[in-house]
């Protein structure tokens, strides 16, 4: 395989690898790849602490002024509540 291909196949597999949802072979293989590839391991880096600062921050508050109109900025109307409807 390529190094484009390997990443491409990491990366899709990226979400299950940090759930440990796959097989343990693979798991070596994307830890191999991760240890050579600065580009993977910096998508890997990223991803994983944007889950744990969620997870550290889920029980933080955000107003609803500032819920909504972040939620507007990223077109995701369609997720606020709206109690009038």
């Amino acid at each position: 395989m390529t190094k484009h291909a390997d990443c491409h196949t990491m990366l899709a597999s990226l979400s299950e690898f940090l759930d440990g949802e796959l097989k343990d072979e693979f798991c070596r293989e994307i830890n191999r790849h991760l240890a050579e590839c600065q580009d993977c391991r910096v998508v890997f880096n990223t991803l994983k602490k944007t889950i744990d600062l969620y997870h550290s921050a889920s029980d933080i508050q955000v107003p609803s002024g500032i819920r909504e109109r972040l939620f507007r900025c990223l077109n995701l109307e369609d997720y606020l509540i709206n109690p009038n409807k």
